[in-house]
């Protein structure tokens, strides 16, 4: 349910972003960037905690999820770009420099992020209060000096703490999902941070065990990219037993950290299966 709504409000943003008097080219690739997606579970966990908190107003929801999103493909493109990690492929299919060329994949990326703010500011017009505290959910989650910008930036340093460059790279915008979520439906936002932290670094463990254990074909994309990049690697780190360890630990952490809300045991239920959706089945023959 909350996949076919994500899929609803993203394709009512881009169909206006990619209408008539946009360039057909910039049009195509921003439609290619897109869709189809991947398994969308930044937006979903907005939509999640929404629901958890009643979701008193789907419209301002969807707008928070559909900037999430939008966010993470803009970074997507812009992360397999030749000065970063010159990636050939992303979900399977060639990526935005490839399919187009480099000027149009930087121009796709930032226009997916202006978009971002697009959606909200449509959807929060009615209420100034609520824009500003979403523009800042997600401006944080995307900029300096935690966001997913920042973590990019770490890769330009010259040495690299693996908690920092994590926590910013990927565990972010999965704190921006939780709190944006929360927000939407007017909860505390910061009460859900804990949630999104937990979950954003179970994220990025599965992400490096997935880059070891397996091929460019399983992943859509190139493999065994931390170690070509010499970038940190929780899996590496810890061994393989020790980041299944870890990631189970994540798991349980995530569930409890749940504030109390209408929907606390229902969420519980979506957030244990979606971590377990995490764990690479490459899994199954190593202790933790």
């Amino acid at each position: 349910m909350h996949m076919e709504r994500v899929e609803m409000a993203l394709e009512a943003a881009l169909s206006e972003a990619g209408g008539a008097k946009c360039p057909p080219l910039l049009a195509s690739a921003l439609r290619y960037a897109v869709f189809p997606g991947g398994h969308r579970i930044r937006p979903q966990i907005v939509l999640a905690v929404a629901t958890a908190c009643g979701d008193p107003n789907p419209h301002h929801t969807d707008a928070a999820a559909v900037a999430i999103e939008l966010m993470h493909c803009a970074s997507l493109v812009h992360d397999d770009l030749p000065a970063f990690d010159d990636a050939p492929i992303r979900r399977g299919k060639p990526t935005i420099h490839v399919e187009y060329n480099e000027p149009l994949a930087i121009l796709t990326g930032d226009a997916l992020i202006v978009l971002a703010y697009e959606a909200l500011g449509r959807a929060f017009s009615d209420d100034p209060r609520q824009l500003a505290r979403m523009i800042s959910i997600v401006s944080r989650s995307v900029g300096a000096p935690g966001g997913i910008i920042a973590g990019q930036a770490w890769e330009s340093e010259s040495t690299i703490s693996l908690v920092d460059y994590q926590r910013a790279k990927t565990g972010a915008l999965f704190a921006g999902a939780t709190l944006a979520g929360a927000a939407a439906a007017g909860r505390d936002p910061e009460a859900w941070r804990a949630l999104g932290d937990y979950i954003g670094e179970a994220y990025q463990v599965a992400d490096d065990l997935r880059d070891l254990l397996c091929d460019a074909e399983e992943l859509g994309k190139p493999a065994h990219q931390d170690e070509r990049r010499a970038r940190p690697n929780a899996a590496a780190q810890l061994g393989i037993g020790g980041a299944k360890a870890r990631l189970t630990e994540l798991a349980d952490a995530a569930a409890a950290s749940i504030p109390d809300c209408p929907g606390a045991e229902q969420l519980r239920v979506v957030i244990r299966a979606q971590t377990r959706q995490l764990f690479p089945s490459q899994l199954e023959q190593y202790a933790a």
